[in-house]
C-alpha cells in the first residue's frame, strides 16, 4: 500500500528534524478525509509503533492541532488546523482564484471539477466544484493524495516537469507509485506523459478505478513550473474519444486563465 514518502521504521527516540517528520506525517494522514482516521488505521500507514502513534496523537490533541470523535473513534483534525489555514488562506487565495473555473468547467460538462496542487512527489485534492450529471464517480474528493504521475492531475503535472526531474521519479517508480504500480507500470506512465505533452491535457482512462475515467492539465507558475492542475472526473461513457478534445480544450482554457492570473508562463501547449 502506498503510504507517506517518510522513513517510520525505526522505534528508537529520534529528535529533531525526524520527530517534525513524524508528526507532519501523522497530520497528514489524518487529514486524508473529514472523517480523520482510527489509530489502527494511523498505526498502518506510518509505520510507527502503536505506543510512539498514541503518543504522538495525544501531544498534538493537547495543541489543538486533532482532536479524538468520541462517535466514530477516529482521529480528525483540530481547531487549531482550521486557525492556520484560514490564515496561509490570505497568503494563497487559491479558492477565489480556481473556484470560479471550477463552476465553469462543471457547468459546460455536467462532470465533477478539481484543483488539485502538487507537494513534493505528490498531487494533493484542494478544492471539489459537483456537476450535473447525476451518476459520478467519488474517486477524488478534498484531502486525497496521488503519488506524482498517478491519476490525470498527477500526470498533467508530471508531463511537464523538466526531463530531469520526471527521470528521477521513473527511477525507482514501482516504489514511488505503491499500490497504484499495478496499473500505473512505467511504460504506461511513459506513454501518458507523451501524449499528455503533445495534447496539452492528460487523459486517464480507468487506471485508479476501472470505470472511473479522468482528464487534466496543468496550472504554471511565475517560473513557468507546473504547480497545480485542474481535471474532471467521471464514469468512461461521458469520456469518449470523440468529447476528449472538446473537455481537453475546455481544461486548458481555464488552466491558463489561472496561470494568467496568478502572474505565471504557459509550459504547456496553448488553448486553441
Amino acid at each position: 500500500m502506498w503510504t507517506e514518502k517518510v522513513e517510520y521504521m525505526s522505534s528508537a527516540p529520534v529528535q529533531g528534524a525526524q520527530v517534525v517528520s513524524r508528526i507532519a506525517g501523522v497530520l497528514r494522514l489524518v487529514g486524508r478525509s473529514a472523517g480523520g482516521m482510527s489509530l489502527a488505521g494511523v498505526v498502518r500507514e506510518s509505520g510507527l509503533t502503536r505506543p510512539t502513534v498514541h503518543r504522538l496523537l495525544s501531544s498534538l490533541a493537547a495543541e489543538g492541532l486533532v482532536d479524538h470523535d468520541a462517535g466514530s473513534g477516529n482521529w480528525v483534525l483540530g481547531p487549531e488546523v482550521l486557525l492556520m489555514g484560514s490564515v496561509a488562506a490570505a497568503r494563497f487565495p487559491m479558492e477565489d482564484i480556481a473556484r470560479p473555473s471550477l463552476r465553469r468547467l462543471a457547468e459546460a460538462t455536467g462532470e465533477s471539477a478539481f484543483f488539485s496542487v502538487r507537494r513534493g512527489a505528490e498531487t494533493v485534492c484542494l478544492l471539489r466544484e459537483e456537476g450535473s450529471f447525476p451518476v459520478r464517480s467519488f474517486v477524488l474528493h478534498e484531502g486525497v493524495r496521488f503519488p506524482l504521475g498517478v491519476a490525470s492531475a498527477g500526470t498533467a503535472i508530471m508531463a511537464f516537469l523538466p526531463e530531469d526531474e520526471q527521470e528521477e521519479l521513473l527511477r525507482d517508480w514501482t516504489a514511488h507509485a505503491g499500490r497504484f504500480a499495478a496499473n500505473h507500470s512505467e511504460e504506461v506512465v511513459r506513454a501518458n506523459l507523451g501524449s499528455t505533452r503533445l495534447a496539452g491535457y492528460s487523459v486517464n482512462p480507468g487506471l485508479v478505478l476501472e470505470g472511473s475515467w479522468g482528464m487534466g492539465a496543468a496550472v504554471f507558475d511565475r517560473s513557468g513550473r507546473p504547480a497545480w492542475a485542474l481535471s474532471l472526473t467521471g464514469i468512461e461513457p461521458r469520456f469518449r474519444p470523440d468529447r476528449q478534445e472538446e473537455l481537453g480544450a475546455l481544461l486548458m482554457a481555464e488552466a491558463h486563465r489561472i496561470t494568467q492570473q496568478l502572474g505565471g508562463t504557459q509550459g504547456g501547449r496553448r488553448p486553441r
